[in-house]
């Protein structure tokens, strides 16, 4: 199913649920951007968070959000993200983790991400065990940490699974103009190319860097492949699981199957995606498109 991923990716209005560090920091983040929507913060106790006043809850918010970053524990973030759906909120950062990665140490994990996706529904979601991402085009960040980014006019979008990647990546010093960077987490619902592919639809996106871990749906990646090809935005890819050894590491992290390194170039120059070695070649070549 094609879902609509306009109000996620460029919201005017964010919804922060939760009080801890990470919350805290979603918030600042934002008011660090000079986010000119609006912000509203959510906690059944805290009378303030990042010195927002806090909403009790989010029937109480003003209106359904276009965003909302849900910094709570796996079992609430089912909960929250099935309120929101029924609000008709635009799409959600689910930053918890514990869920398909963990199923080898927690059997629930399986059980608990389909009831995430069920509680969805129609609704787009990130993650979960996600960060989120940086909006630098409109200064609209569901992101809980230090980030490089700075304020843009166009520029490229940087997708992967890692959110410690995606933060270094962002304080690259190679005079790349940034406008988005993702952090993709499990994909339980949205895969990577249908998160690129709603990036697409921001004209002032000139180019996509893709750190991939694992290719899950072929026909979203031709789908992908298509639409940039019609709209003249290049794809570039740094396909990551070259041997036994970070395949194993790789479903561990993300709970993603790397496949082979045969495969993936095979499908790769099939589809036209520029594919690189490095993370340095990602951004070098990024800056050259």
């Amino acid at each position: 199913m094609s879902r609509d991923l306009s109000r996620l990716l460029r919201p005017r209005s964010i919804a922060v649920i939760g009080g801890g560090a990470w919350c805290e920091q979603a918030i600042l983040q934002c008011k660090k951007t000079d986010f000119d929507g609006n912000v509203w913060a959510v906690h059944p106790k805290a009378k303030t968070v990042a010195g927002l006043q806090a909403f009790p809850n989010l029937e109480s918010l003003p209106g359904p959000p276009d965003a909302a970053f849900i910094g709570i524990n796996r079992h609430a973030t089912i909960e929250a993200v099935q309120l929101l759906a029924k609000m008709g909120a635009g799409g959600a950062v689910c930053f918890a983790s514990g869920f398909a990665e963990a199923s080898e140490q927690d059997q629930t994990g399986t059980q608990l991400q389909a009831e995430l996706l069920s509680a969805a529904g129609a609704m787009p979601i990130l993650g979960p065990n996600c960060y989120g991402f940086i909006n630098a085009l409109d200064g609209a960040l569901l992101w809980p940490d230090q980030h490089g980014c700075r304020p843009q006019e166009n520029g490229v979008a940087i997708l992967t699974q890692s959110s410690n990647i995606a933060v270094n990546l962002t304080m690259q010093n190679r005079a790349l103009p940034i406008a988005y960077v993702v952090a993709c987490g499990n994909m339980a619902q949205i895969s990577q190319a249908e998160i690129a592919m709603g990036l697409l639809d921001d004209p002032r996106v000139t180019a996509i860097g893709l750190h991939i871990e694992g290719f899950s749906d072929l026909r979203a990646w031709e789908a992908l492949a298509t639409k940039a090809h019609e709209k003249g935005i290049p794809l570039v890819a740094l396909k990551v699981g070259r041997s036994e050894q970070a395949q194993a590491a790789t479903i561990s992290h993300t709970a993603s199957l790397a496949g082979g390194n045969t495969g993936a170039q095979a499908l790769l120059a099939r589809l036209g995606i520029a594919r690189v070695d490095s993370l340095s070649s990602l951004l070098e070549t990024l800056k050259l498109l």
